[in-house]
């Protein structure tokens, strides 16, 4: 229902409040209550106001649920595409960025085809360990190479 009260709930405080302030009192509570009620939001109204026409012309469309900063930053940079975010977020590419960090990361160059890079083959002796060739099984019989580092 309403305030997250189940209509199992809203009839035990029904009943709760006639034992309280018993069947003669009670209408009187309840006329209360909505009375005050009806005070608080014409004064909170009445403020709003007051405070929108303090502020001038230039503020004629403020509301102040645009103080809430969820809202403010939905209204003012999602909704509103001055800054180009939109163009941002549709410009950038997953697949392509994540390529390029592969490559980057196997030593390749964009523009260069795997043949030609400087972990090939046919790389000159002075640059390094080709970390991406597939070492060649060993035999049954024959030992690991020794790294006396590693041990």
């Amino acid at each position: 229902m309403f305030f997250d009260i189940g209509p199992l709930e809203l009839v035990a405080l029904v009943i709760l409040a006639v034992l309280i302030f018993g069947p003669d009192k009670l209408p009187k509570m309840i006329q209360d209550v909505s009375r005050t009620i009806r005070k608080i939001r014409e004064f909170s109204d009445s403020a709003k106001e007051d405070i929108r026409s303090e502020l001038g012309p230039e503020f004629k469309d403020f509301e102040f649920e645009d103080l809430n900063p969820k809202t403010f930053v939905r209204k003012h940079v999602l909704d509103k595409d001055e800054l180009g975010l939109k163009e941002i977020r549709n410009g950038f590419d997953l697949r392509k960025e994540m390529a390029e960090v592969t490559d980057a990361v196997h030593g390749r160059e964009e523009d260069v085809p795997p043949a030609a890079s400087p972990a090939s083959p046919s790389a000159p002796a002075g640059s390094g360990p080709d970390l991406l060739k597939k070492r060649e099984k060993p035999a049954a019989d024959e030992r690991p190479p020794f790294d006396p580092d590693a041990t």
